[in-house]
């Protein structure tokens, strides 16, 4: 992930979503169309009608991509545990938010030799 400043921490950004994505992607074009991915992925899931993975060619278009910059950029977000792909239907994922609770628990704990309950 990329940091540009070390003291900023996303919830008190004025647009945490986007800062969250510029910490994924180093490009801003990218952070930006990596947040239209998921907001397109939230409002279809939340309509009833998931956008399916035969659909790239709408997503190239509608996000003005290259098939493989799409790609590269949803292989990201489905490593870091923002989507998954279920039954070929892309869905907002909770393995992020899992992971993170879980890593700040070992850092604290196992590197930092803090006692958990202090965290």
């Amino acid at each position: 992930m990329v940091r540009s400043d070390a003291n900023t921490r996303i919830s008190n950004s004025r647009d945490p979503y986007y800062t969250l994505m510029r910490r994924i992607f180093q490009e801003d074009a990218t952070a930006i169309r990596g947040q239209k991915f998921l907001t397109i992925i939230e409002e279809r899931q939340a309509a009833g009608k998931a956008v399916r993975t035969d659909e790239w060619k709408y997503l190239l278009e509608e996000l003005q991509i290259g098939r493989a910059s799409f790609y590269a950029m949803r292989n990201k977000l489905l490593g870091a545990g923002l989507i998954s792909i279920k039954n070929k239907e892309y869905r907002l994922s909770g393995q992020f938010s899992k992971d993170l609770v879980d890593m700040a628990r070992w850092w604290w704990t196992a590197v930092l030799n803090q006692p958990e309950e202090n965290l």
